[in-house]
């Protein structure tokens, strides 16, 4: 149960720095943005994993910094698709 605890917070966490990191104005609702830090983290970790950086002595520069990429790649296409979605309602 901690460990799905952890997986929101650290959604949050990068959805938000990600909201940051991105120029203008990103309409999207907070469950939104938490879900793109979500989706962020796993695509950054499998990436990570993927080029052998995942687990290294000490902090995982590399892998933080791509999981702070894709959360900002997905930040910005839910930004983008988020308004049509909302017009479907």
């Amino acid at each position: 149960m901690f460990q799905v605890i952890w997986i929101v917070i650290v959604g949050a966490v990068l959805g938000y720095l990600a909201k940051f990191l991105l120029s203008g104005k990103q309409s999207i609702p907070a469950w939104l943005t938490v879900l793109c830090g979500m989706l962020g983290a796993l695509i950054g970790n499998f990436l990570a994993t993927m080029i052998g950086v995942n687990d290294t002595r000490g902090i995982d520069w590399i892998r933080h910094i791509l999981q702070i990429g894709c959360a900002v790649v997905a930040v910005a296409a839910g930004s983008a698709a988020w308004p049509r979605i909302r017009s479907r309602d």
